[in-house]
């Protein structure tokens, strides 16, 4: 089971846990505010853009050319910006933190 935690513009800092699916799963799940998942995590909207701490940038790896074409939809971009429906929630995340981008 991992444990992550959400830092949201609204709500502070909000800790949840899954076995499985996407990130962006987990966070509509658990009304983290700010993820949308509008189009249901097929990377078609970059409503789950979330940055990854630099120090755990290698955990969850760069994004593919699909995820980065969204991305550079959003102003708010950044080399350690994700779209949470394309992570895992897998061990390989567990105790990680991810900063909500809208």
């Amino acid at each position: 089971m991992a444990k992550v935690i959400f830092m949201t513009q609204s709500n502070g800092a909000i800790a949840v846990e899954g076995n499985g699916g996407s990130l962006m799963e987990l966070a509509v799940a658990n009304g983290v505010s700010g993820i949308d998942g509008d189009c249901g995590g097929v990377c078609s909207c970059a409503t789950c853009h979330v940055y990854v701490a630099p120090e755990d940038f290698e955990k969850v790896g760069a994004a593919d050319e699909i995820e980065s074409d969204m991305l550079e939809l959003d102003d708010n971009v950044t080399e350690y910006s994700r779209l949470c429906c394309q992570i895992e929630v897998s061990d390989d995340i567990d105790g990680m933190t991810f900063v909500v981008a809208n």
